[in-house]
């Protein structure tokens, strides 16, 4: 992050102050100088981790890509999400024929049928890697004419959908934007995200905040229960007059239809008729594409 000075600030900048205390001082007091208590606020991480500064990482964790997207100009995206579980259709391929050729050799191992079982339906996912890729590059390539905005691809950053999505724009030339999360378990960024605009939190509420804050549309491919959290989580900001209203496209008709009952939701009064239309089913991505474009106001 470039570190912007006022030209006509008397003070020393927090970045001066920082590298100043951090010089070798005299042997003078060293037991003072070498006690945490004679950090900088700012500059002892110890004292920032304690519960007690949780406020203040909360707004750091808010600030910091806010400033970043502002640097880059980014003021409108659109956010893909889905699951991080879906490969690319050539690996799904190859891991299909690795498993019929192991299976020739081991025809009654259940353990190899349950795994040629997944990796089938591998392949019937990596529709939708391709899908996300595809549209990823329409919205890149197509947006930012007179007609239509910038529109900046975001997603969460890592594998499956989300490294479709930032594939797609990077393909087409575009920035494109990731935001991870750190999880007891490895989860390191996709390779296509632009590197000035791959951030990482600590807090799923603000890594929520961000993809909202310059949200034109939300897509949604297949996924669990991260996909799900985030979709419904949108839906409730849109149903409760939170947030104003964007287009919400669920992917792959099909799938989702299986997998949420919204029409018995209705029928049992646990949401309105009308709850139905904050959201729209596609499965094709120039039907979103055109959806999301004709959603855009143009001055």
């Amino acid at each position: 992050m470039s570190n912007r000075k006022n030209p006509g600030h008397l003070f020393h900048s927090a970045a001066d102050d920082r590298r100043h205390a951090r010089i070798e001082r005299s042997e003078i007091a060293q037991e003072q100088i070498s006690s945490p208590a004679y950090k900088l606020a700012y500059d002892d991480i110890d004292f920032l981790l304690r519960d007690d500064m949780r406020p203040v990482r909360f707004l750091l964790e808010l600030s910091k890509p806010e400033l970043l997207l502002q640097e880059h100009g980014v003021e409108h995206t659109v956010v893909i999400f889905g699951s991080a579980r879906t490969c690319d259709m050539e690996t799904a391929m190859r891991s299909r024929e690795a498993l019929n050729e192991a299976m020739a050799d081991a025809s009654n191992d259940n353990d190899l049928r349950q795994q040629l079982a997944r990796a089938e339906a591998d392949i019937r996912h990596a529709t939708y890697y391709e899908q996300a890729r595809r549209l990823a590059h329409l919205i890149s390539e197509r947006s930012g004419c007179s007609e239509c905005p910038q529109l900046h691809v975001v997603t969460g950053g890592g594998p499956g959908i989300m490294e479709a999505a930032n594939r797609g724009a990077r393909e087409a030339g575009a920035e494109t934007i990731g935001l991870n999360i750190v999880l007891p378990h490895e989860q390191t960024p996709n390779p296509y995200i632009t590197p000035e605009l791959c951030f990482q939190f600590h807090y799923f509420a603000m890594r929520k905040m961000h993809f909202m804050l310059r949200a034109r549309a939300l897509v949604i491919f297949p996924g669990g229960y991260g996909t799900f959290d985030e979709l419904f989580e949108t839906l409730t900001l849109i149903q409760t007059g939170k947030i104003k209203p964007l287009p919400v496209l669920l992917f792959g008709r099909n799938y989702w239809q299986k997998a949420v009952n919204f029409d018995l939701m209705v029928e049992e009064g646990m949401i309105s008729p009308d709850d139905v239309g904050i959201f729209q089913f596609v499965d094709d991505e120039e039907e979103a594409w055109q959806i999301i474009r004709d959603s855009l106001d143009v001055d």
